[in-house]
């Protein structure tokens, strides 16, 4: 067995129900907080730090609040920040169009957009006693400008970036808006406008003509165990994870609809989970920042 020398980073985007089909003005549900504890327990078997990346819905939703601030007590996982640019305040009406999708912080004046930072980093140190630090956009959408944003309130590290994954087909509220286009961005830690970017796990598959993610769907086990092979051999010192909380609870999400597609993801879990505490050890994303950056 190799040495534990290298890190296992465990994100969850942690928001509101089946945001996938979620429309604006529909009541927007939180109920898969009642399936988080299950996943923080498999975490803990193997000594792994979540980073539950929480949304204004989930901060507001006092039963997430007190189990994140019981494992956040007993050092078992961090808390960052997640923004869904619409419905976190202040209110701002953005032009639509008959493609419109739900909107992109990114899409906002810079002034809104720092309005709606601040309006989220307070209130989740309101709820946990701590100023977050961590941080992933809502959609993968980031900019310059938002990193500048960023830096200036005290954050240090961003987790949005998809290396080899176009997300152009993913559109935002107002006229012909795409998510941002990282497929050229390589997985390697970089410094952007102050703030210490760390991208998601992604691996190019030149057979299939796309990304690997550490991030099961039902059908990718395979997939997953070839990327931790080929990154537990390469001078990468970390491994990103990544799941929405949503995904954790039968009908959350389009992906794990019923009871024995939770089962396939539990299963899945523990197989990469095993095979990932061979080689590294888990830590939260702020944890691991402060390590790299001294």
């Amino acid at each position: 067995m190799k040495q534990k020398k290298k890190h296992f980073v465990i994100t969850i985007d942690t928001e509101g129900d089946n945001l996938w089909e979620w429309k604006e003005g529909t009541p927007l549900g939180t109920e898969n907080v009642r399936f988080l504890p299950r996943f923080q327990d498999l975490c803990n078997q193997y000594h792994f730090i979540p980073t539950w990346f929480c949304n204004w819905e989930m901060v507001n939703n006092e039963n997430f609040t007190a189990f994140a601030n019981e494992n956040l007590r007993a050092r078992r996982c961090e808390v960052g920040m997640h923004l869904h640019a619409w419905n976190t305040p202040p209110y701002y009406e953005l032009p639509r169009w008959e493609n419109s999708g739900l909107a992109y912080l990114t899409e906002y004046p810079s002034e809104i957009m720092r309005k709606k930072v601040i309006a989220m980093t307070d209130l989740i140190e309101k709820k946990f006693g701590k100023r977050p630090v961590t941080h992933r956009a809502g959609r993968w959408g980031m900019s310059e400008e938002y990193f500048r944003i960023l830096h200036e309130l005290g954050y240090i590290v961003d987790c949005s970036v998809t290396p080899y994954v176009d997300w152009a087909t993913s559109v935002g509220q107002t006229p012909h808006f795409a998510g941002p286009d990282y497929s050229n961005e390589m997985p390697v830690i970089s410094i952007r406008q102050g703030i210490t970017e760390i991208p998601v796990t992604t691996l190019w598959s030149e057979e299939k003509k796309r990304a690997l993610w550490l991030r099961p769907n039902r059908t990718n086990l395979d997939e997953m165990l070839y990327l931790i092979e080929q990154y537990a051999d390469s001078n990468c010192d970390y491994l990103m994870f990544m799941l929405h909380s949503s995904e954790l609870m039968p009908g959350g999400s389009p992906t794990f609809k019923t009871e024995g597609g939770i089962k396939i993801l539990y299963e899945h879990l523990e197989i990469i989970f095993n095979e990932i505490s061979k080689n590294y050890t888990g830590v939260g994303v702020e944890e691991y920042t402060r390590k790299i950056r001294g």
